[in-house]
């Protein structure tokens, strides 16, 4: 009889598919870990808050921009 080995960091027994060894983890812990886990929820805001960014940004740019036209053409009128 073969022994499988355990896992030693959580105590639970490891079984083996062939030649990889897989953990038996329940499905509640699972779904419980899943619940727990936030840093996608953190990557979201940063992700907002970057769009909020370049959107101020964009409309900055585009009055700007604006106005430099119009500056740029009165000057090359004026030099007509």
């Amino acid at each position: 009889m073969v022994r499988e080995p355990k896992d030693f960091k959580f105590g639970r027994r490891i079984r083996s598919d062939s030649h990889v060894w897989i953990k038996e983890l329940p499905m509640k812990n699972l779904f419980v870990r899943f619940l727990k886990d936030d840093s996608g929820a953190t990557a979201i805001e940063y992700g907002l808050i970057a769009a909020g960014i370049s959107v101020a940004i964009i409309a900055v740019v585009n009055g700007i921009g604006t106005k430099l036209n119009t500056s740029f053409n009165s000057i090359s009128t004026q030099l007509k």
